[in-house]
């Protein structure tokens, strides 16, 4: 048996040979080049096409001095498999790598935990033309590594950083508070508690909940928060905070919760507590996971616009200076069962 022959791979020169143009001439005309004439590009185009030549995007790249990648890091807590990481994050990776690619880009990743394995220095290996890095903010040694790297002069951007003078993108975490809290409000809850923290590196978490006592307040209601355990999980920190609520006696008859991961141990809870939702408790989550769907009941939840989050994100790393308010990612309210219609 006779192997098929090697497929030929059409170049430039082949192109330049049948438009009777110089290679040179056939690069400027596909890069859009202005001092190309449209009928020499119009005929180096027709040429391309009837060979079925096409652009090595990423050889262009390289002879720019570029990599045609972007590396994106995802950290997470130490000792956490990359499985375990909170599913908004995974939405966000998904969205870097289409934003990316629309950019002409391929995306490097990294999961990243242990100190001893942290690394970020992709620009000086040749591998990427910058760094995003996302996850979670609760590993210090990660963002300390990092925000080393971006003093020294590393081109970086971060998702949610704790450090406001790095280039970060976030989403409005103040606007989603208010809507949360106001969606609660106008089904007719009035003692909704927020369950999350105000000091934390989690610096989204202090932004929803200064959202929702500012919303708590033009209504005329008290703001209260019920404290996560940051040492456990985000599951349990949703069961252990409503059965504290239920062990203190707090009257509550709504809940706004910092993010999703934590809401579903919060329903989880609830159920086994037999409090009905969102009859006896409304629930609103932040995030908008898939996981939410899936709930009992699927849980209403503020997401960020991920196709605008990863955009911003790559536009900061690509060296598109923005103002921190222009890098705030807008949020809506995903209205599923967990508050009464």
């Amino acid at each position: 048996m006779t192997r098929n022959a090697p497929r030929y791979r059409v170049t430039s020169f082949d192109v330049a040979a049948a438009a009777g143009v110089s290679q040179s001439t056939v690069s400027r005309a596909l890069a859009g080049s202005s001092a190309i004439t449209e009928e020499t590009r119009a005929r180096v185009v027709a040429a391309a096409e009837q060979l079925g030549y096409v652009v090595d995007a990423r050889a262009a790249m390289l002879r720019r001095g570029r990599t045609g990648t972007i590396a994106v890091v995802v950290i997470c807590r130490t000792g956490e498999a990359a499985s375990d990481i909170n599913p908004f994050y995974f939405s966000l990776l998904g969205s870097v790598s289409a934003a990316a690619a629309e950019q002409g880009y391929e995306t490097l990743v990294s999961f990243q935990s242990a100190r001893e394995s942290l690394f970020g220095r992709y620009e000086e290996r040749g591998q990427a033309d910058g760094v995003i890095v996302i996850g979670t903010t609760t590993n210090d040694a990660a963002w300390e590594y990092f925000r080393g790297l971006d003093d020294k002069g590393a081109n970086l951007a971060f998702w949610g950083s704790p450090f406001d003078d790095l280039e970060w993108v976030r989403s409005d975490n103040f606007e989603g508070g208010q809507i949360a809290t106001h969606t609660l409000i106008e089904a007719g809850y009035r003692q909704i508690v927020h369950i999350g923290t105000r000091v934390s590196t989690q610096r989204q978490f202090e932004e929803r909940y200064d959202g929702y006592a500012a919303a708590m307040a033009k209504a005329g209601l008290a703001p209260q928060i019920e404290v996560i355990d940051e040492t456990a999980d985000r599951e349990s920190q949703g069961r252990k905070a409503v059965a504290a609520l239920v062990e203190k006696g707090t009257a509550y008859d709504a809940l706004f919760i910092a993010c999703d991961a934590i809401a579903l141990g919060a329903l989880d809870e609830l159920g086994r507590r037999g409090i009905s939702v969102p009859g006896d408790c409304g629930v609103i989550g932040f995030d908008g996971i898939r996981a939410g769907t899936y709930s009992n009941p699927p849980l209403t939840s503020i997401e960020p616009d991920f196709e605008t989050a990863g955009a911003q994100l790559v536009r900061t790393v690509l060296g598109e200076q923005r103002e921190a308010s222009e890098r705030r990612v807008p949020v809506h309210l995903l209205r599923r069962g967990s508050v009464r219609a």
